[in-house]
């Protein structure tokens, strides 16, 4: 038999859970994925060599150099979404038309900051991006 504070705690849970659930067609948008990754010297630059200037320049290079180039530094994780090239493409497109602060900003291009990346969507498609940043 469970105690009272397990049962309450059990229904706390599941009512949490019933109002986290969003309604109607929002229902199918979701975390979708989340990663940690270290920008590091070689995500501040392009496969041609080129220096990256915008936040979400690096950002995708990160991506591409874990997935495609075998490239990551100490912290890297996996992520689900961006293993392919349109995917990485649409990541810089949704970080573009999103908000950078200054600060955020300059960490990202400088470069020796860990990022942590949450990616919300759904059916595996990536419809906005949020990204913290530690120095």
């Amino acid at each position: 038999m469970r105690s009272p504070r397990s049962l309450a705690a059990a229904a706390l849970a599941a009512a949490a859970l019933a109002l986290a659930a969003p309604a109607g067609p929002a229902a199918a948008q979701g975390l979708i994925a989340g990663y940690v990754a270290f920008i590091g010297r070689d995500d501040l630059y392009n496969s041609q060599g080129q220096r990256l200037t915008e936040p979400w320049q690096v950002l995708r290079q990160d991506r591409a150099n874990f997935h495609r180039y075998g490239i990551s530094q100490p912290g890297d994780q996996w992520d689900p979404v961006f293993h392919d090239i349109d995917a990485r493409a649409a990541m810089e497109r949704l970080l573009m038309q999103g908000s950078i602060t200054p600060a955020a900003r300059r960490d990202i291009l400088r470069g020796g900051v860990m990022v942590e990346v949450q990616v919300y969507g759904a059916g595996g498609r990536a419809t906005w991006i949020e990204v913290d940043v530690w120095r």
